[in-house]
């Protein structure tokens, strides 16, 4: 929908403003992580689907129709929930590794 996706210069983004800022989220950690050393743990685990959250409670809740969501809501949203998901994601990929890594 036009009116969920951020425009510049009569352009409108391909994305809707929630997945810009998973984007940017992703994006932005994966830059952090590449100067700065991450400690990859169980507590980070636990963080990262906290910070996942915001993003569930946003969507869900206009899904539902018990509110409507704005732009600026959905970017900053969405970049928690990029930056929870993409540690995640590295943690998942972590553990997968491990796991078949053992049987090869």
């Amino acid at each position: 929908m036009p009116e969920r996706s951020f425009h510049y210069k009569n352009h409108q983004f391909p994305v809707c403003a929630r997945c810009t800022g998973f984007y940017t989220g992703l994006i932005v950690f994966l830059i952090y992580s590449f100067f700065f050393p991450i400690n990859y743990s169980l507590n980070l685990l636990i963080i990262s689907i906290i910070l996942m959250v915001p993003t569930a409670i946003d969507g869900f809740t206009q899904f539902l129709g018990l509110r409507e969501s704005n732009n600026n809501l959905r970017f900053v949203s969405g970049v928690i929930g990029g930056v929870g998901l993409i540690i995640f994601m590295k943690i998942a990929i972590r553990i997968f590794y491990n796991i078949v890594g053992a049987y090869l």
